[in-house]
């Protein structure tokens, strides 16, 4: 008895140590074995691709270093600017970035062509030490260039460990020069507010940087402090306000609306959803102006276009970014992500502002024209201008 107990044991061990030999050397199988033990064979393919290049190359890198790369290169085959593959010291970047704190260079950015465009340089920060300026274009982080790359990436490169150095490649006009600055804590002022007295009557700004985790708490205290110095009427800033959680979008718009629709959703993978104002409007009847550039984007332009459709707020400022599309994040099992586009999203009038397919569309159409002119550094037109338009409609 004792002996066949013993026996059985060494046999299970026998197994054991086969199935992780297989599970390591699948290659070795015959066909008809291997397939259904390593799954299908466009995975086995990847996995064996990655193996010889790991095994041949002349150069050395590791599995994670090629499946990372592997990744990447899917992504970036869909030629979509928006979709994007973090790795996992970049998501980890990212979800900092999307909690409004982060080890970065101090800067605010929008998409250019061949990188990130700075739009804001923060006092204090490494970036204005090394005399960068609004206009300045980053094209190159360390050996990697920006071209190509889509927004959250980019920025993924530029931040990173604090106290870490990152060398940042800077176009001005037709100089280009690098840099090297040490990463610091940047505290993002994603709302700032003030109040202003035009025609006799007091009125209220608030300017969203950006739509980050909490940003609708952020605007619903600056609301009711000026709602208590009795503001009669606001201007909501989002020019050059890129984004972010379309959460946020739908809490943001809801302090300005009692209820109804705010966006809808649609994906092949996704169900459809529509995101109507929830909780308690905390200003559903202040007279309001939503000031807007060619740099409000995304979630900016769902709240824009949601106060627009729905009669609440006149559009002052220019033609919007033209974002119709939503991604979604998704956890990978290495600790990176896939940041990918997932589906469209609608107004509350059903209309998209995209292009065909992942294109940048007609975006929002403001229903009072203004520009700032940036050659005059002491003036704002574009907030004169809405200033102007609210006082002449608060009573």
């Amino acid at each position: 008895m004792i002996r066949r107990a013993l026996a059985s044991l060494v046999l299970c061990l026998i197994l054991l140590c086969a199935g992780i030999y297989v599970g390591a050397h699948p290659n070795g199988l015959p066909g008809f074995i291997r397939d259904p033990l390593v799954g299908d064979s466009d995975t086995r393919i990847m996995g064996e691709a990655i193996d010889t290049i790991h095994n041949t190359y002349y150069r050395e890198y590791s599995k994670d270093d090629l499946s990372n790369r592997a990744i990447g290169g899917a992504v970036r085959s869909l030629n979509d600017r928006f979709s994007n593959y973090f790795d996992p010291e970049s998501y980890r970047a990212f979800k900092l970035n999307q909690n409004g704190q982060f080890a970065g260079i101090g800067v605010e950015v929008i998409k250019d062509p061949d990188g990130l465009k700075i739009a804001k340089v923060y006092d204090n920060s490494p970036a204005s030490g090394a005399k960068l300026r609004p206009g300045d274009v980053i094209t190159g982080v360390g050996t990697s260039s920006l071209h190509g790359r889509s927004s959250d990436a980019s920025i993924a490169l530029i931040q990173g460990r604090l106290g870490t150095d990152v060398k940042i490649t800077v176009r001005r006009g037709r100089d280009t020069r690098t840099v090297t600055l040490t990463r610091s804590n940047i505290d993002v002022p994603v709302v700032a507010s003030a109040e202003k007295t035009v025609d006799g009557k007091k009125l209220g700004i608030i300017v969203l940087s950006q739509f980050s985790s909490g940003a609708h708490a952020e605007v619903a205290a600056a609301l009711q402090r000026q709602l208590r110095d009795r503001v009669k009427g606001l201007v909501f800033d989002l020019r050059g306000n890129p984004g972010g959680l379309v959460t946020e979008a739908q809490l943001v718009a809801s302090e300005f609306l009692k209820d109804g629709k705010i966006v809808t959703t649609k994906g092949r993978s996704v169900p459809t959803r529509t995101l109507d104002a929830t909780g308690d409007a905390i200003a559903p009847t202040l007279p309001m102006v939503v000031l807007v550039d060619r740099n409000s984007a995304s979630a900016a332009e769902i709240v824009s276009g949601a106060l627009q459709d729905r009669k609440r707020a006149e559009l002052v400022g220019t033609r919007t970014f033209g974002k119709g599309v939503f991604q979604e994040v998704i956890d990978l099992s290495n600790g990176g992500a896939l940041d990918i586009t997932a589906g469209q999203y609608f107004l509350p009038s059903g209309r998209n502002l995209g292009g065909k397919g992942t294109d940048t569309g007609s975006g929002l159409t403001p229903d009072v024209k203004a520009q700032d002119n940036p050659k005059t550094t002491n003036k704002d037109e574009g907030l004169d201008k809405a200033l102007d338009v609210i006082a002449a409609k608060a009573s």
